[in-house]
């Protein structure tokens, strides 16, 4: 779609639609589960009422946690779920119906909305500020949110996507206590990935449902985008983590995640991923719900290629794991996309030419297509693919060191980044603290960064 008519049409919408609600929320927990089910509104014109469930296991008890605190982690929850639905048409009022917030809260959640739709503004060409694209509405009469009290042991959940970072948190965390796998949406490579690394029956399992009202205003035109799904995992692991006491989250986002995705600005792809977001969530968490439960990254310290280089001495995965959207309906490498592309390449410097072909299909550095996000890769252009991909750096350096596998003649990608950018440009890059260097900004407890060095320095 062409930006200048995507903007008109925000412009458009803003003027003719004149609030978004968030009505009200419903759950019931039964023998089954807990179901979910929000209801937002924009004027008259279209209502939604998008669906979660959470089925029942040995391990979860969802009396666990009062009434009061299980109401306002599904408010939470629904807070978040309501800017897919907002971005449709981008009222200018937001009305939240069920809690009053106060003014700190309020830029919390400003701040979310902003920035983890950067990405969907930049690419509809949409000129907003944070303090004008969005006003919250709430009433005074309305109930506040209060912390509690939440019991939980010391043991975590570990989220897993089916990626090669959430293999490695299952390796790291597997035999460190009393853990639990999360799957939101469960497909072939997150469920399989986690049965590897032992969380078979050990593993909670979230059902997202989308109203598909929203897919039909994409089908008629209404805007669309990317929005910060890791927010909305953030809330749901939280409210999962009470439910099964459990006092940590262990997410699997690397450093890299902090990187801007366009040059020179705050937009970034991962800003939900961010150790930013990851700060002011535990902030907000610790400020309004409760302060026994505790979100972190266990990745954070590390770069993507030491992620890749942890990962890749753990073969009993190599078939199963996949991070590429475009196939995940099929549970598969599409091998067209840069999130197989960057996958590819942070992988190959630790693992040879010939066990990457049998996982991606073909080398994927000898595909002419996928010269266009090679340059976004490798920083030749000025924006980077919009996925959740590593720095400039980290690519540089792993196609620098990919070079040993090549003796008798580089592959086409190679090829051209020796002949645009030169290898010399790998004398610039500091591989060393890549590869070695634990970075200092995290939220790990001396625990969990103990067994995380310990992995990395190639210890069972």
């Amino acid at each position: 779609m062409d930006k200048v008519n995507t903007n008109a049409k925000f412009e458009k919408f803003r003027h003719e639609y004149n609030e978004f609600r968030y009505e009200d929320f419903h759950y019931t927990i039964d023998d089954q589960g807990i179901s979910m089910k929000w209801d937002f509104y924009i004027d008259n014109f279209v209502e939604f009422h998008p669906q979660m469930d959470i089925p029942k296991q040995d391990f979860i008890n969802f009396d666990s946690i009062s009434e009061t605190m299980t109401r306002q982690l599904v408010f939470h929850i629904g807070m978040v779920e309501l800017i897919s639905y907002w971005k449709a048409i981008c009222p200018r009022k937001v009305v939240i119906k069920p809690y009053k917030l106060n003014a700190k809260q309020v830029e919390f959640w400003k701040k979310i909305y902003f920035h983890g739709l950067g990405e969907f503004f930049y690419l509809n060409d949409i000129e907003v500020d944070i303090e004008s694209f969005m006003e919250i509405i709430f009433s005074d009469d309305l109930p506040i949110i209060q912390k509690e009290t939440i019991n939980v042991d010391e043991s975590a959940i570990i989220p897993v996507g089916g990626g090669k970072d959430s293999v490695v948190s299952l390796e790291v965390l597997k035999n460190s206590g009393d853990n639990l796998a999360l799957i939101m949406n469960p497909r072939g490579a997150s469920t399989s990935t986690a049965n590897i690394g032992g969380f078979e029956g050990k593993t909670i399992i979230i059902n997202r449902f989308l109203d598909k009202k929203l897919l039909e205003l994409n089908a008629q035109g209404f805007l669309n985008g990317h929005t910060p799904f890791s927010a909305l995992l953030a809330f749901v692991s939280f409210y999962s983590a009470a439910i099964t006491s459990k006092k940590y989250i262990a997410l699997s986002n690397e450093n890299s995640a902090n990187e801007s995705t366009v040059v020179g600005t705050m937009i970034n792809h991962q800003y939900s991923k961010s150790l930013e977001f990851e700060s002011d969530f535990r902030k907000y968490t610790n400020d309004y719900l409760s302060t026994d439960i505790k979100y972190f990254s266990l990745l954070r310290p590390l770069s993507e290629l030491q992620i890749a280089s942890i990962f890749s001495k753990n073969s009993s995965y190599f078939k199963d794991f996949k991070s590429c959207n475009v196939g995940s309906k099929t549970n598969s490498w599409c091998g067209k996309c840069s999130k197989c592309l960057f996958t590819y390449i942070i992988l190959s410097p630790f693992i040879a030419p010939k066990i990457l072909e049998d996982i991606f299909g073909s080398n994927l550095l000898d595909d002419k297509d996928l010269l266009v996000y090679f340059k976004e890769l490798t920083g030749i252009a000025d924006v980077k693919p919009f996925e959740c991909v590593g720095t400039v750096d980290e690519v540089v350096v792993a196609l620098c060191s990919a070079r040993k596998y090549y003796d008798s003649g580089f592959p086409y990608l190679m090829k051209y980044f020796k002949e645009n950018r030169g290898f010399e440009t790998c004398e610039t890059v500091d591989e060393q603290k890549l590869l070695t260097e634990i970075e200092s900004q995290h939220f790990l407890e001396e625990k969990y960064l103990d067994l995380l060095i310990h992995k990395l320095n190639g210890n069972d």
